[in-house]
């Protein structure tokens, strides 16, 4: 283990990562194998992790603790983002990293537990500080965190040792759920302990959108309703739901992607500038946003969203069946893999402004990226077709191929005409660091204590009653028709429909 722990910073901070043993409940499942440990990997590799940090895994499945490392050496190889592995820095993590089997529900595994963290030779070092990781089906997140409580592991008030807790999406299915969850987990652990990990705030991009709009003179001032026209927001994916039809079913793409990855996005582009750049003062604005937009009447809702559902066909060169066709999909499913909406702020800076937000499976091109479309300048000076005024675009590439992109008009050589043309800046191409996976910042910052990048409860339930509206509106409708797009395409004709109507268009993947 390393004595140089400090995490890179979102916030500026000489806070090193205190001696703590990491929990993982659901230690076996695909989450960890493919996420967690990976980072832990690449947080001791980067010297992130303090001497007396410990790992211990917790599932139902009988194991060994060296059966347990070999596992997760076999899904490090598979899964870390670096290659090859680094053996010497694996058998100095691998030391530290336990097993203890144990069932969810059963309160006196977590005494067991309990024992079994007293007993590790770390626990001179950390003491009683720990990390518990939730990496289990989210109907396990309320009873696992009341069960750490009635073993006497959850954070207890005016002690000095520091216990928190990291709860994965999906956070709740609804406003009356995450309320509900929001109550039995704080019944066993203070706000200040819980960490609502969304791995999309976790990514260098996303945490710039504060950086590039408040640490920039030239756009802050152009950022509201007198200069902005209006802003899209698109994840896209190529992947169809590849066997995980029977979780999709259930989920579909609001609560998937829309209610928390993309309105994290929203949030951030949308809010006003903190009073200072800390955890409570940035979550303090995210919430006053969402509050600002005021809950859609269902006849608003059916004008202004769309929900569609892929068909059989083409994609990326292969015949993929209709989504209604795919294993553990109900032959009559109106879950859809595709929705597009519009949501409006009702405050000074945003009145006016359409808000327009797409997700889908199976479309074109897998790019999350943010678009602000200014308004076109007032007035005629270039007059005719020949001279169409297109508005200038800044948009804000999430992924793949991270960086900022300005569209704007300018003169065509040996043409009184105008050509938009571009500046481009390229996260990989004109940075030389080193860029954390989400996972790896995300757990460092919750050994750290610092939950900038997490979500609150105020947060999440505000962002679920913007989303019930709409599903309670799709609900009411009481129909069995659901728009079908080609596989491969950009999504439903009535997706481009619903901006058309407003003298709109979604912006191309080229300089428009």
């Amino acid at each position: 283990m390393s004595t140089s722990t400090n995490c890179p910073d979102f916030v500026s901070t000489a806070t090193k990562v205190p001696p703590s043993v990491a929990v993982i409940f659901g230690a076996t499942g695909d989450l960890t194998h493919r996420k967690i440990v990976p980072a832990f990997y690449h947080l001791q590799k980067n010297g992130h992790l303090p001497e007396g940090f410990a790992i211990i895994g917790f599932a139902r499945r009988p194991k060994t603790d060296a059966e347990f490392r070999k596992d997760l050496k076999e899904a490090l190889d598979k899964f870390s983002h670096t290659k090859p592995v680094d053996e010497k820095v694996w058998k100095e993590l691998e030391q530290h990293i336990y097993y203890q089997q144990g069932d969810l529900p059963n309160v006196e595994d977590y005494k067991k537990l309990g024992e079994r963290i007293k007993s590790l030779p770390e626990a001179k070092i950390f003491g009683e500080n720990a990390l518990y990781y939730l990496a289990t089906a989210p109907e396990f997140f309320g009873p696992v965190a009341m069960n750490l409580a009635a073993a006497g592991l959850a954070q207890k008030k005016g002690a000095n040792h520091l216990r928190r807790l990291i709860v994965e999406k999906p956070f709740g299915i609804d406003l009356a759920s995450a309320q509900k969850l929001n109550e039995e987990i704080q019944h066993a652990f203070p706000e200040s302990s819980i960490y609502r990990i969304d791995h999309y705030l976790g990514k260098e991009t996303v945490q710039n959108l504060l950086y590039f709009r408040f640490g920039n003179s030239i756009y802050e001032p152009l950022w509201d309703h007198k200069y902005i026209d209006h802003v899209q927001i698109t994840v896209a994916e190529t992947v169809s739901v590849e066997g995980r039809g029977g979780y999709y079913d259930e989920a579909g793409a609001v609560r998937d992607m829309l209610q928390n990855h993309m309105m994290q996005l929203f949030s951030l582009i949308a809010m006003e500038p903190p009073a200072v750049l800390d955890a409570e003062s940035i979550r303090d604005e995210k919430v006053k946003v969402l509050r600002a937009v005021a809950t859609p009447k269902p006849d608003y809702i059916l004008a202004n969203s769309v929900r569609a559902q892929y068909g059989a066909g083409i994609l990326n060169g292969k015949q993929i069946p209709a989504y209604r066709q795919e294993d553990r999909v109900k032959p009559n499913s109106l879950t859809e893999t595709y929705v597009a909406l519009k949501l409006e702020i009702d405050n000074w800076r945003w009145s006016g402004v359409p808000f327009y937000l797409r997700t889908g499976k199976a479309l074109a091109k897998q790019f999350t990226e943010i678009n602000i479309v200014f308004r076109r300048p007032p007035g005629a000076l270039f007059a005719g077709a020949a001279n169409r005024i297109y508005r200038n675009r800044l948009r804000i590439r999430i992924q793949p191929n991270e960086g900022i992109h300005l569209h704007f008009n300018t003169k065509t050589p040996s043409q009184p005409t105008l050509q938009t043309v571009g500046m481009d800046f390229s996260y990989r191409q004109d940075t030389a660091h080193y860029f954390p996976e989400a996972y790896e910042r995300l757990i460092c910052d919750a050994l750290l204590g610092e939950s900038t990048l997490f979500t609150r409860s105020d947060e999440v339930e505000q962002s679920w009653r913007i989303i019930d509206a709409f599903k309670d509106a799709w609900k009411n409708q009481e129909t069995d028709y659901i728009p079908l797009y080609a596989p491969g395409s950009m999504g439903p004709v009535e997706g481009d429909e619903m901006l058309r109507r407003d003298g709109r268009s979604w912006a191309s993947l080229t300089n428009d």
